[in-house]
């Protein structure tokens, strides 16, 4: 069952913003039986309290729209657990793989919820939506990891956090593992591909030469185990 925390609040006469930011992880949990449907919105808002029309009309674009608030829920979720002073204390390489790690443990009860979500954002018609989604969570992690970046570093490094996080994903809806152990081995291995990346980038840039990153990306949605 979902468990509540102090994002979860809703005001006596909610605005459709404050619905958009309110309900999506409990539509999530009705999504690991009925999918994301307006069956499952409907059922969220009855649970929760909320007007049947204003759910309507605040995820009135469909699926899409419900999935990526309850994404947009996790990010939020994930600022409130990464403080500056918790991640002031970690080295980079440790703050990434919290962050990735932290996504998947705040929806482990909900994975069911979380693959019809990848089918449905896996869809021709939502991958510019789905695009755009992915780049928002990996500049989310870099900036909540200290990345100040802002010449072209800013954007690979978005793009390897999107190519491991894709793949760590794919990892952990297929885990059947104790704890996810084996979620956690893959998203180790993954960091360690990315730091092996950015050293031959060092060392090629050095020389006035460049890597093929879509290469590279290749090599992380498509690993050997």
């Amino acid at each position: 069952m979902y468990r509540p925390t102090k994002l979860d609040t809703l005001p006596a006469d909610p605005t459709m913003d404050e619905v958009r930011q309110f309900l999506p992880p409990f539509i999530a949990e009705e999504a690991v039986f009925d999918g994301w449907t307006p069956a499952a919105r409907d059922a969220a808002a009855a649970a929760q309290g909320v007007e049947p029309g204003l759910a309507t009309l605040a995820f009135d674009k469909g699926p899409m729209d419900m999935i990526d608030a309850w994404i947009g829920h996790i990010d939020a979720q994930m600022i409130e657990a990464f403080p500056p002073e918790r991640i002031a204390a970690m080295k980079i390489r440790e703050r990434i793989r919290a962050l990735v790690a932290f996504r998947f443990e705040a929806v482990a009860h909900q994975r069911e919820a979380l693959r019809r979500a990848t089918a449905i954002m896996a869809l021709p018609a939502n991958l510019a939506r789905t695009a755009r989604i992915s780049w928002r969570t990996a500049d989310l992690m870099w900036r909540l990891a200290g990345d100040a970046a802002t010449d072209y570093n800013h954007y690979t490094k978005r793009m390897i956090l999107s190519g491991v996080y894709g793949s760590t994903l794919m990892a952990f809806l297929d885990d059947e593992s104790p704890d996810f152990a084996d979620t956690h081995a893959f998203l180790e291995r993954r960091i360690d591909n990315v730091m092996q990346f950015e050293k031959a980038k060092a060392k090629w840039t050095n020389k006035g030469e460049t890597l093929s990153l879509s290469r590279f990306l290749g090599r992380l949605r498509y690993p050997a185990r």
